[in-house]
């Protein structure tokens, strides 16, 4: 009795997993149908990156979706890759519950509004409500009220960009660009540029182009003066937009992470203050460096842009932190506390500084 009963169960294991393989792989090759939808020529590879298996599995359900009648075969030769018949399309594309609740929750109003489609995004979701289930409404709406993505990071205070307009039909229009553009470090360059697309980082507008053979950066409200040519470019079939940006601005980080290193001694009342100089960040190297001295004072070492952001930040503790090391800040903050000094004096001249 009990060995039967284990079998019944055993099958019964057997069949909610068999169960549960068809519908990840009925998701798959839905996702597969849309991608090769949307994008056209796609390669295995990229397929396969995409959800995640391996080619051979790739191929597999290539060739589950002809048996299925899905008109799907393979380009050949330099830029081959799958492709679905040019006027096939599917209707397959309800959205699930959580998807919704994604678009509804998406915290991209701002840059939107930026680009001047702030109607039409309000317009679309509402589209969108409309034509849902009863229940998929009530649930957007609870998504909304109960998550707000703000992208704005604190004290932020808007950029002017007066040209991302201009930008922006030439990145849609594939259009270059002449621009005038300030640095970083205040220098001023002209540039002739292929602009591929547009990016908004925390609400601060990037734009990411081709100049001279290399790929740049710039940040729009640096723009000083902008020009869209009747020259046309042509885009790399395999350039990517978002993972150019994901690998890009990891580098960029990591340069900014080791710019200028600072080695202080902060007073123990100071240490709930260190998140507003060099960031949250920096309570990380608190408890991975030594423990506080006698004192009370707590030694590490801090990242910093530069000597001015540097000086700038440390000042406003005042002597709640000290600079050991580089000697060169020590002595920047040392003439620069001694000349703020001397300018408020005049009105205390009986003051010893």
């Amino acid at each position: 009795m009990l060995k039967a009963v284990a079998c019944s169960y055993i099958m019964a294991c057997n069949n909610i997993i068999r169960i549960k393989e068809t519908c990840v792989r009925a998701d798959r090759l839905l996702i597969l149908l849309l991608l090769l939808q949307t994008k056209g020529c796609v390669t295995a590879q990229t397929l396969a990156k995409r959800l995640e298996v391996s080619e051979r599995t790739i191929y597999r359900d290539l060739e589950a979706l002809s048996l299925a009648g899905v008109p799907v075969y393979a380009e050949r030769g330099p830029g081959g890759g799958w492709k679905l018949l040019e006027d096939y399309r599917t209707n397959l594309t309800r959205l699930t519950e959580t998807e919704v609740n994604t678009l509804f929750m998406s915290g991209i109003a701002g840059p939107i509004a930026d680009l001047g489609l702030g109607k039409a995004g309000e317009d679309a979701l509402l589209k969108l409500l409309a034509a849902l289930p009863t229940v998929y409404r009530r649930n957007a709406e609870r998504a909304r009220q109960r998550v707000h993505l703000d992208a704005a990071g604190w004290f932020h205070r808007e950029e002017e960009v007066p040209y991302l307009q201009v930008v922006q039909e030439a990145v849609w229009s594939d259009r270059r660009l002449r621009l005038t553009h300030r640095k970083g470090d205040f220098d001023v360059v002209e540039r002739l540029v292929d602009p591929y697309g547009l990016v908004a980082k925390a609400s601060v507008w990037y734009l990411v182009a081709a100049s001279a053979g290399e790929m740049r950066v710039f940040r729009v409200s640096r723009i000083q003066a902008v020009e869209m040519t009747e020259e046309c470019f042509d885009r790399p079939g395999d350039f990517d937009l978002r993972a150019f940006w994901m690998q890009w601005s990891a580098e960029f980080e990591e340069i900014l992470k080791w710019r200028y290193p600072v080695t202080l001694r902060v007073a123990p009342e100071a240490v709930p203050m260190l998140s507003h100089v060099p960031g949250d960040w920096v309570q990380t190297l608190i408890k991975q460096d030594d423990p506080p001295g006698a004192d009370g004072w707590i030694t590490f070492t801090v990242m910093f842009e530069g000597l001015p952001e540097a000086r700038s930040r440390l000042f406003s503790l005042g002597t709640r932190v000290e600079v050991l090391e580089p000697q060169e800040l020590r002595r920047s903050l040392a003439d620069f506390a001694v000349s703020i000094a001397t300018f408020y004096g005049r009105w205390y001249p009986n003051r010893d500084y």
